[in-house]
């Protein structure tokens, strides 16, 4: 007797080799038989006739890291065909953390990843001190889907050196040791591997940068020691991506350097963040060679890069242009959803915005000046389009579609926000679009030496939503795409399937073989599609975020249980820790 057979679906197994048909059988969490007719019983049978077969999507880059406290679904991921994710991600976390601290690191995730402190205060269980113990604390749950960490290097570094290592002072022998045990304790407890961050980009709420943004060598030579000696694993670093200063010290050649020595050096995956910026717009071609050549010396270097550009979305539930207008702000603060979205519709209102001058913003809180910004740059913001297109062509910017109508462009970006009832949105690509199409971003896909990520579920949730990028690389990179080339469907999934499962350790997921975790998804692949963008306030204390859903996913199956039916969540809570 199987638990569960899908019949008559075309098989696209993780591997990348050619679609087949085939029959699934699963039973006890597992693969049982995979043939072209497979007879016997099953408590359930699902016909997949003329639907798509595919592994569960493994999401490498997530920061779930306190939304596992109170919420089993960890939507968006779940709902875009993900069975696994890892947290920890960007050197930013919930553990360690010494009693009474707890809100340093709150704001300390508030500032990296734009995740509402209320919402973490109230959310948050905090149920350890120690990083083993957080993990027993995810133990203690159940999950839509599968959950893994990294050790973060921020909490590590908190916790050991306090006030020293949150303003970034040299590390001495002594919080080297520390530093050392606790990663070598959290890997063999089984954290993924360790996280850090080094982009001036990363800031505290505080204003302070993450703490191990300037670690020198010592430091992470010997956290690297501990990670070996702990096990293994990866070694993940989002890195300063500014070009060297006029001397030609620094910069981001520099830091492949460093990570190169260590990759040679050690058996570890070093693995970075890559996206294409506007300050070196080619720079991801060098950074890609030098990994190749790593990887061809014997060591393993491999950046994690995107399938769409890198933005924000931009709308009055979000982040927009009128933030720090006088009567916005005082809207927003008494009136939120279908009330504010009316009041913002009302011609005098709207007369008033566009009249008002903008008020200075508050250096304490994060991205409290980026209306300004949104002001400036009208023509590189998009209209995303009720089909959300992400590959836009520049007749689409707000300043194109307010030169063709004869007015400002402010104007023009107040207008499109109030479409749909004042629940539209705008999308402004700052990585990942210096030339206007994807074609840097397939070149990147497809390089051997890339790992596909950056989804970044549970973070910015008032800016992004590119969890969904798992789905996007179906319906853009293997299906839609008109400029330029695309990815075919089997090595679209391979990417985020088999090739992730591989990065992250995974040897018993990711490929659809007999033997392995039944994690699979059934999809209607050509009628596959991505919503568009809406805002829902269901985070803790009334909290907003982004969320982007999918349709096409007629089941998702983790460990061997139907977690999502036809787009539904069926209550089914299979997934577990992973520990590495």
């Amino acid at each position: 007797m199987f638990d569960l057979v899908i019949r008559g679906g075309s098989v696209v197994d993780g591997t990348g080799r050619a679609a087949y048909r085939a029959d699934v059988a699963v039973r006890d969490g597992k693969i049982a038989a995979i043939a072209p007719h497979i007879d016997g019983e099953a408590r359930e049978v699902v016909d997949a006739t003329g639907y798509i077969v595919t592994p569960g999507f493994v999401d490498v880059h997530t920061h779930y890291d306190g939304q596992v406290s109170w919420d089993s679904l960890l939507d968006p991921s779940s709902s875009n065909g993900v069975t696994t994710v890892v947290v920890g991600n960007c050197g930013v976390g919930f553990a360690p953390v010494q009693k009474g601290k707890e809100a340093w690191l709150v704001q300390l995730m508030e500032g990296v990843e734009d995740i509402p402190g209320t919402a973490l205060h109230e959310g948050i269980t905090w149920e350890w001190e120690t990083f083993p113990e957080y993990l027993d604390a995810i133990g203690r749950r159940t999950y839509a889907v599968d959950v893994a960490a990294y050790v973060p290097h921020g909490a590590v570094r908190g916790y050991v050196m306090g006030e020293r290592g949150a303003r970034n002072e040299k590390a001495t022998e002594d919080d080297l040791r520390e530093m050392s045990r606790i990663v070598q304790e959290a890997r063999e407890a089984g954290a993924v591997g360790f996280s850090t961050s080094r982009t001036m980009a990363h800031k505290a709420r505080d204003g302070e940068p993450v703490p191990g943004t300037f670690a020198d060598m010592d430091e992470m030579n010997a956290i690297a020691r501990a990670l070996e000696a702990g096990g293994g694993g990866i070694f993940e670093i989002a890195p300063e991506v500014l070009p060297a200063d006029a001397d030609g010290a620094g910069g981001f050649m520099s830091e492949l350097g460093w990570m190169r020595e260590m990759a040679l050096s050690t058996e570890l995956k070093v693995s970075y963040l890559l996206l294409q910026n506007s300050q070196t717009p080619t720079i991801w071609r060098d950074a890609l060679e030098f990994s190749q050549k790593t990887i061809d010396d014997g060591g393993y270097l491999r950046p994690q890069v995107a399938a769409r550009p890198f933005g924000m979305m931009i709308g009055w539930a979000s982040y927009n242009p009128f933030l720090k207008r006088p009567t916005f702000m005082d809207l927003s603060s008494r009136l939120s959803g279908d009330e504010l979205r009316q009041q913002l519709a009302m011609s005098s209102v709207r007369a008033k915005i566009l009249a008002e001058v903008d008020v200075a913003p508050d250096p304490s809180v994060p991205f409290d000046g980026i209306g300004g910004l949104f002001q400036m740059v009208l023509d590189r913001i998009y209209v995303m389009g009720e089909d959300v297109d992400y590959e836009p062509l520049p007749d689409r910017t707000v300043a194109a579609a307010a030169k063709r109508l004869g007015v400002n462009p402010l104007e023009m970006a107040y207008d499109l926000m109030n479409e749909s009832s004042g629940n539209s949105f705008l999308m402004f690509p700052f990585f990942n679009y210096e030339d206007g199409n994807h074609d840097a971003i397939y070149d990147m896909l497809t390089h051997p030496a890339a790992i596909s990520g950056l989804g970044d579920g549970g973070a910015h949730v008032r800016m992004i939503c590119d969890a969904s990028m798992t789905t996007y690389m179906l319906t853009h990179w293997a299906r839609d795409r008109r400029r330029g080339s695309r990815i075919a469907l089997e090595e679209a999934v391979r990417l985020q399937t088999s090739a992730t499962a591989d990065f992250a350790g995974f040897s018993d997921r990711g490929v659809l073989a007999v033997g392995k975790r039944a994690d699979i998804n059934i999809i209607d692949f050509e009628n596959l599609r991505i919503h568009f963008p809406h805002a829902q306030n269901d985070l803790p204390a009334g909290g907003t975020r982004l969320l982007q859903m999918a349709s096409g996913y007629k089941a998702t199956i983790v460990n061997g249980e139907v977690t999502r039916r036809d787009g539904r969540d069926t209550g089914a809570r299979p997934g577990r820790l992973v520990r590495a």
